[in-house]
């Protein structure tokens, strides 16, 4: 697997090793020794499973205790994919990156803990699939803006597809406004 630092601290571009043939191709997703050698200890205790259709934004999501670190991919489709530093002790508070993934291009992303994390369907629908370093917790599950300007997420929308998002992630507060990590 190769691993490719994004411009944020931790956020970390992983391709794997793909052995295709004509019958088609084998690739390990999840090595522990492989990721812990390119700084990744995450012990996952969750995987999760979406299916979405074009123009859909999940996001930006995080929780303020029980903070999750996600290895997030595609399995079928393409989506834009962010993750945004929300602890207020970072340098980079409030920075973003972003990636697209695909099941073309097999890529995953790690988002460790402290980052919100969000994606945009690019194609038809998307089938997303990401394993959680801890479990769901509602009670402190937060979500800031999709399009917060303070952020400036340049998300690839297109004018022709409608965008669907969610009422909860609509009344998500501003960064400024949002309970945030220390």
């Amino acid at each position: 697997m190769k691993f490719a630092p994004m411009a944020l601290p931790d956020v970390v571009l992983i391709e794997p090793q793909v052995h295709g043939d004509e019958r088609g191709f084998f690739m390990e997703t999840w090595h522990r020794a492989g990721f812990a050698a390119a700084g990744i200890t995450a012990d996952f205790v969750q995987d999760n499973y979406s299916v979405s259709r074009r123009g859909t934004l999940r996001g930006l999501h995080y929780q303020l205790r029980h903070t999750q670190g996600k290895l997030v991919r595609v399995m079928f489709g393409e989506v834009f994919d962010v993750a945004v530093d929300v602890r207020r002790s970072s340098a980079s508070f409030g920075s973003w990156v972003g990636a697209h993934l695909s099941a073309a291009n097999k890529q995953c992303m790690w988002i460790p803990p402290g980052f919100a994390h969000g994606f945009l369907v690019l194609s038809e629908t998307a089938d997303f699939h990401y394993k959680c370093t801890d479990y769901y917790d509602p009670d402190s599950e937060r979500a800031i803006r999709w399009d917060d300007p303070a952020i400036g997420i340049q998300w690839p929308l297109s004018p022709d597809v409608p965008l669907l998002v969610s009422p909860k992630d609509r009344a998500a507060r501003a960064l400024s406004d949002a309970e945030t990590l220390p």
